[in-house]
């Protein structure tokens, strides 16, 4: 991970919201190519902003030259309120999106989540389509397929899941991912925590990102 790493709060609708935020490093970057929200996985069962499946993406997004920003949900760590089965959680994203295209005009935004976080992205994704925006790619590790009311997501979704994952089972991803026509990467042997696969994710995300 980039050593530029900055802890920060915003006022959400629930109260603060705790949040950091990982620039690239400016001697590789002369400036940042995009920005890219990341959302952890639920906070009812352990998830923070710092699970180790959200931490390296953040941390694969700063390789690619992006300011990575993740926020702890409600109820989790400092950030205020309570679990809201991803609506507020959703509201809080718009929060964060608004934060931080504001602080960087401009750059392109992309969306990245694991498990209950992608549940959260496919929402948000939804919602800027809806006011004429669009995300860059969304990157959707572990997706709640099965579990919640995934939305549809684009054909160029980055999908990944676990082949031995028995919280979200492979199957039911298909079942959501192939009405889409979406294809869905499975690394063998993985769990639903990518348990010694986290070089996987990132080097699968790194290889298929294409930017200008």
């Amino acid at each position: 991970m980039s050593s530029h790493t900055e802890r920060f709060s915003l006022s959400g609708h629930a109260g603060n919201m705790e949040c950091v935020i990982d620039l690239p490093d400016t001697e590789q970057f002369a400036a940042a190519r995009g920005i890219a929200l990341v959302a952890h996985p639920h906070p009812l069962y352990g998830g923070t902003m710092d699970n180790k499946v959200a931490h390296a993406l953040a941390r694969t997004f700063v390789g690619l030259g992006y300011v990575a920003v993740r926020f702890n949900f409600r109820g989790v760590g400092a950030s205020e309120g309570v679990h809201d089965h991803g609506n507020g959680e959703t509201d809080d994203m718009q929060v964060m999106y608004d934060h931080i295209t504001a602080k960087y005009p401009g750059l392109p935004v992309a969306l990245a989540g694991f498990s209950f976080g992608t549940f959260v992205q496919s929402q948000f994704h939804q919602r800027l389509l809806a006011a004429g925006k669009r995300a860059e790619r969304l990157v959707l590790v572990g997706a709640a397929a099965g579990k919640w009311a995934m939305a549809d997501v684009p054909a160029d979704t980055i999908l990944i899941h676990g082949e031995t994952d028995d919280t979200i089972p492979l199957a039911d991803v298909f079942d959501w991912a192939r009405p889409q026509d979406i294809a869905v990467i499975v690394i063998p042997g993985a769990d639903h925590f990518f348990h010694r696969k986290l070089g996987h994710i990132k080097s699968l995300v790194t290889q298929l990102w294409r930017r200008d």
